[in-house]
């Protein structure tokens, strides 16, 4: 069984999500730029973590998403064409 991170380690952890997820946001989801960062992210984080905050960020992209471009339907008014 894994103990819980203690301060540093959660630290460690959080500044390595946040590495990624700027690498992320600056390259467009591309994982494959930010490989390194992925690499860290799941060497620094305990697994569920790396689940729990992978599953965070989708949902908070989503979110963004949606408060950007709204609950317009795709058949909905484009605009003059």
């Amino acid at each position: 069984m894994m103990t819980a991170p203690n301060s540093a380690e959660r630290k460690a952890c959080w500044d390595a999500r946040d590495h990624l997820w700027k690498c992320l946001d600056d390259n467009d989801d591309n994982v494959a730029s930010c490989q390194r960062f992925q690499s860290e992210f799941e060497a620094k984080c305990p697994a569920q973590w790396v689940k729990y905050f992978t599953k965070r960020r989708d949902f908070l992209k989503y979110k963004e998403k949606m408060q950007t471009e709204g609950f317009a339907p795709a058949e909905g008014p484009q605009g003059a064409s």
